[in-house]
C-alpha cells in the first residue's frame, strides 16, 4: 500500500530532509585523505541530534550505526569503522534522520582529494541519473518510468545499474512501498499521484552490475572490485511537479 502524505507531512519531511542535508555538508567539510569513516559517522550523530532529530539507520534491524560509508568499489551498506580515507577514493555516504516522527533520506559520492577522469565521469553520470529519475516523479507517470529514466541515461553512458538494490517509498518508516528498481521498461505499475513520497537513488557502478554481501550481512560490493556510485534525494510527488525534500542550497559543497 502505498502511502500519501498531507501538505503538512510533506513539510515536516522538508523539515528532517534540510538535516539530511546539512549532515552530509558536514561530512563534505572533513571528507579528506586520513580521515577514518568511524570519525565521519560520530560527527554525524552528533551533529544530527543536537538538531534534535535521531539517526534513523541507528539500531535499525540491527545496523551498528548512524550513517553507511561505502568507498570504492562498495555499493552501498558499508558500516563505519578504522578505514582511513585515501587521495584518490570515492565515498558513498547515506544518511536518514528522523525528525517530528518523518523520515528524511539522502546519498552523496563524494571525491577524496583528486580522482581519476573515470571516477569523476561515474560520479556526474549517477548524479544525472537521479536528475532524470527525478524529472519523472510526476502525477500520472509510471512508477517505472523513474527506474527507465535511471536506466536509459546509465547504460548509454556505458555503465551498469545495480538491479539488485532498489529505492523505496519514505515517510513514517524508512522504508514504505513502493520498492523502486533502477531499471525496466516505461509505462508500468502505479501511477503517481499526489503525495507519494520516494527516496529515489540510482546505485551504479563502472563495471558489471553484479554484486555481493559481506560477512558483515550489511556491506555489499561489486563482484568484479569496479567502482560504484551512490546518490539519493527524497521527493515529493506534487500536483505543480516533483519536490525534493533533500534539496541542496546554491551555496552547498554538494556538487
Amino acid at each position: 500500500m502505498i502511502i500519501r502524505k498531507s501538505p503538512v507531512e510533506i513539510e515536516q519531511m522538508e523539515h528532517a530532509g534540510r538535516v539530511v542535508v546539512e549532515t552530509l555538508e558536514l561530512i563534505g567539510e572533513h571528507v579528506r585523505p586520513g580521515v577514518t569513516t568511524e570519525e565521519l559517522d560520530e560527527l554525524a550523530e552528533e551533529f544530527i541530534r543536537a538538531q534534535g532529530g535521531v539517526p534513523t539507520f541507528k539500531g535499525y534491524r540491527g545496523y551498528p550505526a548512524s550513517i553507511c560509508t561505502s568507498p570504492n568499489s562498495m555499493v552501498v551498506h558499508g558500516i563505519p569503522g578504522p578505514y582511513a580515507l585515501k587521495d584518490g577514493d570515492i565515498l558513498s555516504v547515506d544518511v536518514g534522520v528522523t525528525l517530528g516522527g518523518f523520515v528524511g533520506d539522502s546519498a552523496y559520492t563524494f571525491a577524496v582529494g583528486e580522482i581519476s577522469d573515470e571516477a569523476q565521469r561515474l560520479l556526474d553520470i549517477c548524479q544525472a541519473a537521479l536528475a532524470a529519475a527525478i524529472e519523472q516523479a510526476r502525477v500520472g507517470r509510471h512508477l517505472s518510468d523513474i527506474g527507465h529514466a535511471v536506466q536509459k541515461v546509465t547504460e548509454e553512458a556505458g555503465f551498469s545499474v545495480v538491479r539488485s538494490l532498489v529505492g523505496h517509498g519514505v515517510g513514517r518508516s524508512m522504508h514504505e512501498d513502493p520498492q523502486i528498481p533502477n531499471f525496466g521498461e516505461p509505462g508500468r505499475g502505479p501511477i503517481l499521484q499526489t503525495g507519494m513520497t520516494l527516496a529515489i537513488e540510482p546505485m551504479i557502478t563502472a563495471g558489471d552490475p553484479d554484486v555481493y554481501l559481506h560477512e558483515d550481512e550489511w556491506s555489499i560490493s561489486t563482484e568484479d572490485g569496479s567502482l560504484a556510485a551512490h546518490f539519493e534525494h527524497t521527493v515529493a510527488v506534487m500536483a505543480d511537479g516533483p519536490r525534493i525534500l533533500t534539496r541542496r542550497l546554491e551555496t552547498s559543497l554538494l556538487r
